[in-house]
């Protein structure tokens, strides 16, 4: 139980009866055996008079025990506060009090509260018994007092530091300071500081165990040094507390004086100033009426705030966003068609669709002035230049330009705001961005908007709906605005390198222009018009320290890059220019022809093999054309058979779409076995299995539907499937090859892979204006309609039917010319399909 003084009125405890007082047995000098008291977070010091109230039943019966006998009793603080039962002496200190017992009552909650005065130090060696109550077999402890000067000058420092920690304030009554004075028996002056309720229960014991009264009155000055340092810590503090609660009173007091002049004066007040020069940028901003009103009312309910109220912060916060915003500002547009087709030029080699685009629109302003500002979206793979063609755009046209990167963006705040109920609210990005640009129609480009997340904090791409969406976005209301703000001028740019994960009705809103990759012409006009002299200017040098050969620059394109983009390109030359760089730094003075052995000295052997296709016909492989976020890039496609029952493997991180796409093909070679060579017991006793190299990549698509079909057929029939083709299509089950996406980035792919021919499906001939006329000149491009006609392509001969009757047709007659060949010849045994045509050469 916890200690509290004695009260009035209680009565004394009577010796019970049952008290035992059995003879002590004879001990060596100084070795006692006496009854224990446990105690709970209180340390007894000799001479130290407390009153302890008890009520565990040892403690009374250990009480009572030594009141019978007559004699002192040991009391000795437990280890942990918690613990009810004393049983072993390793919950107990091993130092404590001998102490005698002045007084024992007993209290009406049926606890005793005894009075004890603390007569020396004790260690406890043994239990001797442990119920009812705890006898232990205990060792006196002396002080160890030396003498001499140390001593003295201790005595002296502690009694000074006893009256500087009491006149500092320290929770000890003040007559502290006159006892510690008149001590002269240093062992009692080092356990008075014991009293301090400064002190821990841990610190408390370090002094109880410490015998030699030096080394305990260095513990003492030591804690007496830290506690006053403390405290005037902490007297320092509560002063600078006060003085600046006195500075904000008397500045209080005397602004209220001043208002008070101002107003006899006729003056207006600080804050009334403020409001009026509030209200005049308010009229002056051109904000609509709507929008004006809104923030007038916000002024005047500002004006009855007190002004130290965080309230007139939150407020003129606001006002001034309002003020802030571009409501009725707006560049002019240059409408001179010719000269902002002569900045697009000058700043991009090539995309000629984008640039027509934007030269349409400017013809459009010129003739109507009402025409809304159309939502663009480049997609294409990194590297192509769709971030810098923003900039452009924006110069060309005369507009500012401001961007925002969406990627990563998982809060709709972002784009719409906070409400301003919330602590440090501010708007969207969008009223930001718009407010930096400091008008209402600049050219606002939306960063990589396919990468937009989406979680808890809601769905980004549903707050960009509005802000798209020229039907809507006159009346685009942000969060925290709360008013509307037309968007109707600004010129929306979206960028994204794949369409796939943009959102539908997102998708729905903007008109897609495709990015596909530069061809190696193009790269290479690039690299000479603007990455050479940008990279020369970046690192200090010219054209009389410096030249990279034409023969370098292919060689540069084809070996050390792999991209539909021009970023690794662009890294590749600041290296060579960082080496010759040093070689002028260090003295070089004639001037630097980077030739192709040159290049292979700066940037080591070549990292890319031009023309990847193999090397040599094979057998059960294909190469396939397929289109990633990065441009297009061909696969090869691998087909095995072994021994063994009837199944199906397919490896290489393969979607279930890619999947089922070989499972049309290998059901269109079933269905026709016969014709292809292929007898049935082929399909029953071998296991087919199709692997797709980089397993490390994911891949899925129809595309590769007429590759995996033509690798399986070369497989079962043994005919090795030619080097230099590559191909993309969709298989149908009735072998009809139908169209895909992605065309010109798979052409360019092939052609930077050294495909002399690519078979592609008919109803993709429409796309093959894109197709520059350079690439169409060195590539062969074959346009089917059926697997067919992809056999009789690839193949490097035509399988063998199992019956090599020719098929007669229906009714007698002449043979259909849909089972001729591309050279007239007949096909045995292929069924005409409707529409069937030779394969056409585009």
């Amino acid at each position: 139980m916890t200690d509290r003084p004695a009260e009035k009125g209680d009565e004394l405890v009577p010796n019970s009866e049952e008290v035992k007082n059995d003879e002590q047995p004879v001990h060596a000098p100084g070795i006692r055996e006496l009854p224990l008291v446990a105690l709970r977070e209180t340390v007894i010091f000799p001479e130290m008079i407390v009153p302890l109230q008890v009520g565990r039943d040892k403690s009374v019966a250990a009480l009572n025990a030594a009141m019978a006998a007559n004699g002192p009793i040991a009391l000795v603080t437990q280890r942990e506060a918690e613990r009810e039962e004393i049983e072993d002496p390793t919950e107990l200190f091993t130092v404590g009090t001998l102490a005698k017992i002045a007084q024992v009552v007993q209290l009406q909650d049926g606890t005793v509260r005894a009075i004890v005065q603390g007569q020396g130090r004790l260690r406890v060696t043994d239990f001797v018994q442990t119920s009812p109550y705890i006898i232990v077999r205990v060792e006196e402890l002396p002080d160890v007092t030396p003498d001499g000067i140390e001593m003295q000058a201790l005595i002296r420092t502690v009694q000074a530091q006893i009256e500087q920690y009491v006149a500092n304030g320290a929770p000890v009554p003040p007559e502290a300071a006159v006892a510690a004075r008149n001590i002269s028996e240093p062992g009692l002056l080092a356990d008075m500081v014991a009293y301090s309720p400064d002190l821990s229960t841990e610190q408390r014991m370090q002094l109880l165990e410490t015998t030699d009264v030096l080394e305990r009155l260095k513990i003492v000055s030591n804690f007496l040094a830290r506690q006053i340092e403390i405290l005037e810590l902490k007297g320092k503090i509560q002063s600078e507390v006060k003085s600046e609660m006195d500075k904000t009173q008397r500045e209080y007091i005397l602004r209220e004086q001043l208002k008070a002049i101002q107003r006899e004066l006729g003056e207006d007040d600080p804050q009334q100033a403020e409001i009026n020069e509030l209200r005049d940028k308010v009229e002056a901003a051109g904000m609509p009426e709507d929008v004006k009103a809104r923030a007038l009312k916000e002024v005047d309910r500002m004006s009855r705030i007190p002004s130290a109220s965080p309230e007139v912060g939150v407020i003129r916060t606001y006002v001034d966003w309002l003020i802030a915003l571009p409501w009725n500002t707006s560049t002019m547009d240059n409408l001179d068609i010719k000269a902002a087709a002569i900045i697009l030029d000058e700043d991009h080699y090539g995309l000629e669709k984008i640039k027509d685009r934007i030269l349409e629109y400017l013809a459009v302003r010129s003739l109507a002035e009402t025409l809304r500002s159309p939502i663009l979206a480049f997609v294409g793979p990194p590297g192509v230049g769709k971030t810098s063609l923003g900039r452009s755009i924006a110069r060309a046209m005369g507009r500012k330009f401001v961007r925002m990167s969406l990627g990563g963006i998982h809060d709709e705040a972002e784009i719409r705001g906070h409400r301003r109920t919330y602590i440090g609210a501010l708007p969207g990005r969008i009223i930001q961005n718009v407010k930096t640009a400091g008008s209402n129609n600049p050219v606002f480009m939306l960063d990589e908007v396919d990468k937009i997340g989406m979680d808890f904090r809601g769905d980004p791409s549903s707050a960009l709906l509005e802000v798209l969406d020229p039907e809507q976005n006159n009346t685009f209301q942000d969060n925290y605005l709360e008013v509307p703000f037309d968007l109707t001028k600004v010129l929306f740019i979206t960028t994204a390198n794949l369409l796939d994960p943009i959102p539908a009705p997102l998708r729905d809103r903007m008109e897609i222009i495709q990015l596909p990759g530069y061809t190696e012409t193009e790269k290479i006009g690039i690299g000479k018009r603007f990455l050479i002299p940008k990279q020369m200017k970046n690192h200090g040098l010219t054209e009389k320290t410096i030249a990279i050969t034409d023969e370098a620059m292919v060689e540069l394109v084809r070996s050390y890059t792999h991209e539909a983009g021009v970023r690794n390109l662009e890294r590749e030359i600041a290296n060579v220019m960082r080496k010759v760089a040093r070689a002028v730094a260090e003295g070089r003075k004639r001037k630097t022809v980077v030739d192709v052995k040159k290049l292979v000295e700066y940037l080591g052997p070549q990292r890319f093999e031009y023309g990847e296709l193999e090397s040599e016909d094979q057998i059960g492989a294909a190469t396939g054309l397929v289109v990633t976020e990065v441009g297009g890039d061909v696969i090869a496609i691998e087909v095995t058979l072994m021994e063994g029952k009837e199944d199906f493997i397919l490896t290489g991180q393969l979607g279930e779409v890619m999947r089922e796409s070989a499972r049309a093909g290998l059901s269109w070679i079933r269905a026709h076995a016969a014709q292809l060579g292929i007898k049935r017991e082929v399909f029953e006793k071998n296991t087919l299995h199709i692997h797709v190299p980089a397993g490390g990549i994911p891949k899925d698509g129809p595309s590769a539907g007429i590759t995996m079909t033509l690798a399986m057929v070369s497989a079962f029939t043994g005919i090795p499937v030619r080097k230099d083709v590559a191909m993309t299509g969709e298989i149908t089950l009735r072998g009809r090859v139908l169209p895909i996406g992605g065309l010109k980035s798979k052409i360019l792919a092939a052609h930077l892979s050294g495909a002399k021919m690519i078979i592609l499906p008919r109803k993709n001939e429409k796309d093959l204006r894109d197709i520059p006329e350079e690439i169409r000149k060195q590539i062969k491009l074959v346009l089917v309609d059926s697997m067919e006609q992809v056999l009789d392509t690839a193949l490097r001969r035509k399988p063998t039917p199992l019956s090599t009757e020719p098929r007669k047709p229906a009714g007698g007659g002449k043979e259909s010319e849909t089972d001729a060949g591309p050279e007239g010849r007949i096909r045995p045994g292929f069924p005409p399909s409707p529409g069937d045509q030779p394969p056409a050469l585009a």
